[in-house]
């Protein structure tokens, strides 16, 4: 006899269905095994699918997220979409705004912030900030001139919990203007990060806006497994952007908005905190943002 399991489809980073970055949550994933999960994600051929455990220790859940080609230990979006998907169905401990998600790189916590609309706040761990990368080989593996990069800062990988290589770029037309050559970002086998990170910051903004409102980054994200070229919303590697741009004062404030997807038709937007004392410190940094259900249905295997 087959197995049924339930699964939501949930965009985060968004309030309106079709936009944001989609993820599956299977929210009781027992008696799954490392092969089926993986079959699922190729299923789904998402960026990441989201498979919910009973909780262990201090862990109000165990989380495992797979991508069309393999386990990744910490991922931002799949987490907002798991938390929401659990709020929604009434898993969530009772009279708690904060739920405690165990996944391979850390124990997350997760603070449901109630509102119009209502946001997930995920608090990653410190930023790592590891490798250089050289400017003109990232340059060129966007198909891009030197100059193109932002002036006094070298590409490098940080990590919250996934390692992604992290490169600013002198204006918005050059970041519409990347074109990324995987051979070129992912054919070492030695490099220390997972997927790529390009940014820049946003045009002139409103004054009349606060630097909380206010979207002071925009950002595309490039990986190397499945069909999945560009992300639409990365929750992590928003969080290691964050830091990178607080350590080399790409952007002084400690709390303002991202936005992401736009190039791939499916726009999102979350908002950064930065933790520690500035200019210098950089703890945890919080990313936050909605999430909407668009699909509920019953996986037989």
């Amino acid at each position: 006899m087959g197995r049924e399991f339930e699964i939501v489809w949930v965009d985060a980073f968004t309030t309106t269905p079709l936009t944001g970055n989609a993820c599956a949550v299977v929210l009781d994933a027992r008696g799954l095994d490392d092969a089926a999960m993986q079959a699922i994600a190729r299923e789904t051929n998402l960026s990441e699918t989201s498979f919910v455990f009973p909780g262990e220790g201090e862990a109000d859940f165990v989380v495992r997220y797979w991508t069309p080609g393999g386990e990744i230990p910490l991922a931002g979006h799949p987490t907002i979409a798991t938390t929401h998907a659990l709020y929604e169905r009434g898993a969530l401990p009772p009279g708690r705004d904060v739920v405690r998600l165990k996944m391979p790189a850390a124990l997350i916590p997760v603070t449901i912030r109630h509102g119009t609309p209502t946001t997930y706040a995920m608090s990653q761990p410190p930023p790592q900030f590891l490798a250089p990368f050289p400017r003109a080989e990232a340059a060129a593996a966007l198909r891009l001139q030197e100059d193109d990069l932002l002036a006094g800062v070298t590409p490098q990988t940080v990590s919250t919990g996934t390692p992604q290589l992290m490169i600013a770029l002198a204006s918005r037309d050059a970041l519409d203007r990347a074109e990324p050559d995987r051979r070129a970002l992912f054919r070492d086998p030695r490099r220390d990060w997972f997927s790529v990170h390009v940014f820049a910051r946003a045009p002139e903004r409103d004054p009349s806006t606060s630097s909380a409102q206010a979207v002071a980054l925009v950002a595309r994200h490039f990986a190397d497994f499945g069909d999945v070229i560009e992300d639409p919303f990365t929750g992590s590697a928003t969080g290691g952007m964050a830091a990178y741009c607080a350590r080399y004062e790409i952007v002084r404030e400690r709390a303002y908005g991202v936005a992401q997807g736009m190039h791939v038709h499916r726009p999102g937007r979350a908002q950064v905190e930065v933790g520690g004392d500035p200019p210098h410190e950089i703890g945890r940094i919080t990313v936050a943002g909605p999430a909407v259900t668009v699909l509920r249905g019953t996986l037989r295997l």
